[in-house]
């Protein structure tokens, strides 16, 4: 049966979030304690204590994610799980970088850490907000943001594909606003607010994607040795492409998710394992394609697997 591995992405994180795999696994112990040492700020610390506010902070927020993301796969790596691919949403095509062996631990927390740095900073000053919406098609969602932003005259974006079903806009809090009130009229069954602190993948990350630009040439690439889905194709990369422009064109560009998964239905996927926190994912892969699903947010979820 053919494994696909799915890291989760920001907005997943949750207070006290690996405290019941730090306590229980070894391996996913060494990673934090590593991260820790890796970061400017007491990432443990927050990961085991901090306030779901500060947990969403950019800066922060994206090297506790990988650094859990890769404490688990270690977990599941030692249990004989590999997987036949790896993706991620957003954020966590980093970690799925990291499992696919391109990215080692150091590399993946400090690249993480500075990706947060420069996102927030691109998100200084701007009034800023994402939207899940639920229950439109993509092609209707594309129709309202581009009413949104003509009749408010502020920029509003498709900045995720999720799921059949579930797309997310982000932009200016007046053009997202004024979206959600044509979704709703469009008969839209929700529309949810996301727990993130800037519009990413959209043109207002253009500045943390020049940023990247610039830093991944002092990153060392290692070989993709499983195929690893990327956000900004939502397929494996082709010949005239590279991992780091890939990266580059994903923090400003909308992610993928439903064409990821169903390039892996028809690459023969069956099994999916979201490691999270949470569950988005799952709920993803429940709504988009066939096939067994499994969450690993605690470390009760491992028995699961068998």
């Amino acid at each position: 049966m053919k494994t696909a591995i799915l890291f989760a992405g920001q907005g997943s994180q949750k207070p006290g979030m690996g405290r019941s795999f730090y306590e229980a696994y070894p391996e996913f112990a060494a990673v934090i304690d590593r991260a820790d040492e890796l970061v400017d700020f007491e990432l443990k610390t927050m990961m085991f204590e901090g306030s779901a506010d500060e947990l969403s902070r950019t800066e922060y927020t994206q090297s506790i994610l990988a650094a859990f993301a890769a404490g688990v796969f270690e977990i599941l790596k030692k249990k004989g799980i590999t997987p036949d691919y790896a993706a991620g949403l957003s954020l966590g095509e980093y970690s799925a970088l990291y499992a696919a062996g391109v990215l080692d631990l150091d590399t993946l927390i400090r690249t993480t850490a500075f990706r947060g740095a420069a996102m927030a900073q691109a998100g200084q000053g701007l009034e800023t907000k994402m939207c899940a919406i639920l229950g439109l098609t993509e092609e209707d969602t594309e129709e309202i943001v581009e009413r949104a932003a003509r009749e408010s005259g502020e920029p509003v974006f498709i900045s995720n594909y999720n799921a059949k079903g579930q797309t997310v806009i982000s932009g200016l809090r007046n053009a997202v606003e004024s979206a959600k009130l044509l979704a709703k009229d469009r008969g839209a069954r929700r529309c949810m607010d996301l727990k993130v602190s800037s519009a990413f993948h959209t043109p207002f990350m253009e500045p943390a994607s020049e940023a990247l630009a610039s830093y991944f040439p002092t990153v060392t690439f290692g070989e993709m040795k499983t195929p690893v889905v990327f956000n900004a194709v939502g397929r494996t990369k082709a010949e005239n492409e590279t991992t780091a422009g890939l990266l580059v064109r994903q923090v400003k560009e909308p992610v993928r998710m439903t064409q990821t998964l169903h390039f892996l239905e028809q690459a023969g996927v069956e099994r999916y394992i979201e490691v999270g926190p949470g569950k988005a994912l799952t709920g993803f892969v429940k709504h988009t394609v066939s096939g067994a699903a499994f969450t690993i947010d605690e470390a009760g979820d491992l028995d699961s697997l068998g």
